[in-house]
């Protein structure tokens, strides 16, 4: 916030869930205080059921950065969805069309061997596809595995491909702190999210639970709670848990060699940026 009120420039969430209205709490979406008087973009754009990928995130983007530069030298881009963000710094890979038959027989697999067995089957085809997924998330198995079915390639080689070019410089920034105190704020963000109002949030788009947008950390594990199979201290427990496993995927992405940010800032120190840009001019 601070540098783009200095810079007088607007801001690009990349978060694939802060895109999202009706679930500002669970996301941390920025409320209209906090946006500071700063335009921001895809923050509360699109309806639950609404799915947007994260190459039409990218198309979305650089469409309107074409129109943002015509008033300003610099966009900040924000957020966590690392997808999203390789996507508009890098391309992506565009996936092939799956059919209906591939679709089918995986959906078959799924529901006749489990997450387990449909795991298993993807290592039939790629023994490596597990490492670069989340084997947790069941539909992230099944896309997995009707790439793989269609291309007859290993994920690793589909998503090769070098990197796009962009008519615009990149400087990549990104805060680092101990990770004892990273998890800590973690702790008592979802303490603060529930003093907010997450609970009734949660409970409000509990029949829309079946929609992408809410395979979600906070929901997925209230949603539990209302289910009855968890109790609500427990459902607290794994919400926290998992947004903490989540920021270690997150480190870990930026630790990437063509990820990793020009500058790694200790505290949010919006000096340190600025006499940073005026250096790459």
């Amino acid at each position: 916030m601070a540098v783009a009120q200095r810079l007088g420039c607007e801001i690009v969430s990349a978060d694939s869930r802060q895109i999202y209205r009706d679930i500002p709490i669970g996301t941390a979406a920025p409320t209209l205080a906090e946006m500071g008087g700063v335009t921001h973009h895809f923050v509360g754009t699109n309806a639950l059921d609404q799915t947007v990928s994260a190459a039409v995130y990218a198309d979305e983007v650089l469409a309107l950065l074409t129109r943002l530069w015509e008033h300003n030298d610099y966009v900040i881009l924000c957020g966590g969805s690392m997808l999203y963000i390789d996507a508009v710094t890098d391309g992506i890979a565009r996936m092939p069309d799956v059919s209906e038959a591939t679709r089918s027989r995986v959906a078959d697999i799924l529901a006749t061997q489990g997450r387990e067995g449909a795991l298993a089957v993807l290592e039939t085809y790629d023994p490596d596809a597990p490492a670069s997924i989340d084997i947790a998330n069941p539909r992230r198995i099944a896309r997995a595995l009707e790439i793989v079915m269609t291309t007859g390639l290993p994920l690793a080689q589909v998503h090769t491909g070098e990197s796009a070019s962009r008519p615009f410089k990149i400087l990549k920034v990104a805060i680092d702190m101990p990770r004892e105190q990273l998890f800590a704020r973690i702790n008592a963000r979802v303490g603060s999210m529930m003093a907010a109002g997450l609970l009734d949030e949660a409970r409000r788009v509990l029949p829309y639970r079946h929609l992408n947008s809410l395979n979600t950390v906070g929901y997925k594990e209230l949603f539990d709670y209302f289910d009855g199979a968890i109790d609500l201290d427990e459902a607290l427990r794994r919400i926290a848990r998992n947004t903490r496993v989540y920021a270690k995927k997150q480190l870990t992405w930026l630790a990437r060699p063509s990820v990793r940010p020009s500058i790694w800032l200790k505290d949010a120190n919006a000096d340190v940026v600025i006499a940073l840009l005026n250096e790459k001019k």
